[in-house]
């Protein structure tokens, strides 16, 4: 894995136009819009994100160690997960590096959109399931859970 692991330049400008788009109620694939609240500014935050189904749950990993909207979740806890006009109220829980594994391993199978985006930032350098299982600990890994 190579020491980079940052976005690649053209992830920002693109996220911007995917939260647009979806603001406008198109659906983008499997794509969907994360809005959580800002830890330090209290605004809301909006991020594309794919939503990943594995065994009967909804996941997201955060790809890029670090990540501003993962520390939002983890401050917040809980935000609004989007796909075109839809929206829903969620609560985020991040697993722990053991319930992280098969998760990740799954990862590249299931959301093979992200591994391209990881592989440019160069959190890893292929679409192995070893590799992706490697990052427990490294990407945060959330479930989504209705809010009550």
């Amino acid at each position: 894995m190579s020491e980079t692991r940052t976005p690649p330049r053209w992830l920002k400008p693109m996220n911007k136009v995917f939260v647009t788009l979806q603001r406008s109620g198109l659906k983008l694939g499997g794509m969907h819009v994360l809005t959580i609240v800002g830890r330090r500014s209290g605004k809301p935050r909006a991020t594309p994100i794919s939503v990943m189904d594995f065994e009967g749950e909804r996941y997201v990993v955060g790809g890029f160690p670090g990540a501003d909207w993962v520390k939002n979740a983890r401050a917040a806890s809980e935000g609004t997960l989007s796909c075109g006009r839809r929206r829903e109220q969620v609560k985020l829980v991040e697993l722990t590096v053991e319930e992280a594994r098969p998760v990740l391993r799954a990862f590249p199978v299931i959301t093979p959109s992200g591994v391209s985006i990881m592989k440019d930032a160069g959190v890893v350098s292929s679409d192995s399931p070893d590799e992706f299982e490697a990052l427990a600990g490294i990407c945060a890994v959330f479930r989504f859970d209705p809010l009550t």
